[in-house]
């Protein structure tokens, strides 16, 4: 079995995801099946169908987060000692060389990635670019426009 970092943020996330999956859309869906059963022929009766549909989302949304969760190596940013280096789970200031435009992005798991939240995939190339180097360290990030150039400003683990 392969692991997969996520934060404990993240976890959190999928845990309340899960929860209202079994506990509210699947009750719901399922009163709505028994609802369009009770109008008679099922093969012309769209809200069966439509119901059926979202049941099969549903089913396939549960099994794919609970092996997510049952995957995953859970890493706290607060307790990491990583000496300063960018590491699953670092914020990261940056500044783009080119622009003087400083951003700060969190390295975080597939699931939790977000750009417009501060938050980037440790799978993306920013975060490959960045992992393993420490504040004051440049790092080239290949961008369809070409290579964005970024320095490091600071590696925090909140």
């Amino acid at each position: 079995m392969i692991r997969e970092p996520l934060t404990a943020r993240g976890a959190e996330q999928l845990r309340r995801e899960l929860e209202d999956l079994k506990s509210v859309q699947r009750p719901r869906v399922i009163a709505a099946i028994a609802e369009a059963r009770a109008h008679g022929d099922l093969k012309e009766n769209a809200e069966y169908h439509a119901a059926k549909d979202q049941q099969g989302f549903i089913e396939g949304r549960i099994s794919e987060i609970e092996d997510r969760l049952g995957r995953a190596e859970v890493i706290d940013p607060a307790r990491l000692a990583a000496g300063g280096k960018v590491v699953f789970g670092a914020t990261v200031k940056l500044v783009n060389v080119d622009t003087d435009e400083e951003v700060t992005y969190q390295v975080v798991g597939m699931d939790e990635a977000d750009i417009k939240q501060g938050r980037v995939s440790f799978r993306a190339p920013l975060a490959r670019a960045m992992i393993g180097r420490e504040a004051g360290d440049q790092v080239l990030v290949p961008a369809p426009g070409g290579e964005q150039a970024y320095e490091i400003l600071a590696v925090d683990y909140i």
